[in-house]
């Protein structure tokens, strides 16, 4: 059996099938109507007016930057006034809830469509207690002023100081807080991890000894 001939068959044919999808879209374009072209480009324009009308909107309420909230009373306000808010519950002398700032400072930019903000727990024990913050940092995901989860010191990162920014965006898009393109089913980090094979097929090994997976020096703080 000649394996290139058919393998040769089989391209052409897949080709064939390709060009006359696009011939066919081609014609459906040309037997359109001065009117349905029209009424195509009137939506189109009406859809970005919208959505720089809503982009405007959002930048209103402080949305596209990573803000603090000064009181509890006022993180009421911000839940109210967006749909959307990822708020982290820090304190100044905790070093994770440094590394959650310059993540969540990129992903407020990239997110615009969602409020980014934190708060500091010492200075509102009233809301901690209401909405049960126990571990620092923990984020608090609310979606039409409703929590819709929690994200507690980095188990759900990985167990590691090292997650990207990537990672926590996956985490808190599983809360649909925010519009996320990629697979929710598999950690960014870890199909990082998967990619890295060596000639054979296995994963690659840094240095000797069992492999830890877990962070069991976690610095996460109860109080």
């Amino acid at each position: 059996v000649d394996m290139g001939a058919i393998l040769g068959e089989q391209l052409l044919h897949a080709a064939k099938i390709m060009e006359e999808q696009v011939d066919e879209e081609i014609k459906q374009l040309e037997n359109m109507e001065e009117d349905d072209l029209e009424v195509i480009k009137r939506r189109r324009m009406e859809a970005m007016k919208k959505a720089a009308q809503q982009k405007e909107e959002y930048l209103k309420q402080g949305h596209g930057e990573y803000t603090e909230i000064p009181e509890e009373k006022e993180f009421f306000t911000v839940t109210k006034n967006s749909e959307n808010v990822v708020c982290h519950f820090y304190r100044d002398e905790t070093f994770r809830c440094k590394i959650l700032d310059k993540h969540l400072n990129l992903l407020a930019r990239k997110h615009i469509e969602t409020k980014f903000c934190k708060i500091n727990a010492e200075k509102c024990p009233f809301l901690c207690d209401r909405l049960k913050i126990k571990v620092i940092p923990t984020l608090i995901l609310i979606k039409d002023s409703k929590t819709r989860g929690y994200v507690v010191g980095f188990t759900d990162l990985g167990n590691t100081d090292e997650f990207s920014t990537e990672m926590l965006e996956w985490r808190i898009a599983q809360a649909e807080v925010i519009k996320y393109n990629g697979d929710l089913m598999v950690p960014p980090d870890q199909a990082k991890k998967s990619s890295k094979t060596n000639f054979v097929g296995k994963k690659a090994m840094r240095g000797k000894g069992k492999r830890r997976d877990v962070d069991e020096s976690s610095d996460d703080n109860d109080w």
